[in-house]
């Protein structure tokens, strides 16, 4: 698991993923941990997001220095099908690591407690099948993939946000909400983000309350989803609509 930003940890979905039999190894190269060159020896990958841009800067120099090895694992993931999921800034380097692009997001930041639709495709995947029409997540980004990758497969969307999930062949999953955080992320967030806020005319203690008010909601939803990735990542799912491995 990559952990691009102290302030975005795996929280709750590390305890989901856990439960659900995997041992977690958290690389932290903000920290000055060392990416791997390639995944052998791990069964999935996660990657989670933060507050770095996954386009490079006025100077071309990436917002971070570790993206491009991220991004490079990222290609290996796809490549080699090892199952992975990418949540925010992660979905976003997934999408720029195989030729898709981010931008700002063109309808400002979307920030707090929403909904998203899924997408007719993702009665055909193996995570997905099984998420409510308008499940619940949690919001907290300010840029957005504006182009997918060619062949992916869009699994979710939103009116002024139409990337909102997607697969890349077989076994990669890019999301740009949050499913990972509790009550106390959302509010460190909101302490740090307060101008933002302010200017978007959000209340930080509304903010925090409705997330708070979703929170079991999302467990319901994307607890049974980590299971899932979980299983697949054990090999006894299939990338095939979530079938369980024959024998298993």
């Amino acid at each position: 698991m990559i952990e691009n930003d102290p302030t975005d940890d795996i929280r709750r979905l590390g305890e989901w993923l856990t439960d659900a039999g995997l041992e977690l190894v958290t690389v932290r190269p903000y920290g000055g941990d060392e990416l791997a060159g390639d995944l052998e020896g791990y069964d999935a990958l996660v990657v989670l997001g933060g507050e770095q841009h996954a386009y490079p800067g006025h100077d071309g120099a990436p917002a971070a220095p570790w993206l491009p090895a991220c991004e490079s694992l990222l290609r290996k993931a796809v490549r080699h099908r090892v199952p992975t999921l990418a949540v925010c800034l992660g979905a976003q380097l997934l999408a720029t690591a195989h030729g898709g692009t981010v931008a700002p997001a063109a309808a400002g930041p979307e920030i707090g407690p929403t909904l998203v639709a899924r997408r007719d495709a993702a009665e055909r995947d193996p995570l997905f099948v099984h998420v409510p029409f308008l499940p619940d997540v949690i919001a907290w980004h300010h840029d957005e993939i504006t182009e997918l990758p060619h062949g992916a497969v869009l699994l979710a969307a939103s009116t002024h946000y139409p990337h909102q999930a997607f697969r890349l062949g077989p076994a990669a999953w890019g999301v740009q909400f949050h499913i990972e955080p509790d009550p106390d992320m959302v509010a460190r967030w909101a302490v740090s983000n307060g101008e933002l806020l302010a200017r978007l005319g959000l209340d930080a203690a509304q903010v925090v309350a409705a997330t708070e008010a979703v929170m079991d909601d999302i467990a319901e939803v994307w607890q049974p989803f980590a299971a899932r990735f979980a299983a697949l990542a054990r090999g006894e799912l299939t990338t095939r609509t979530g079938l369980p491995v024959i024998g298993s």
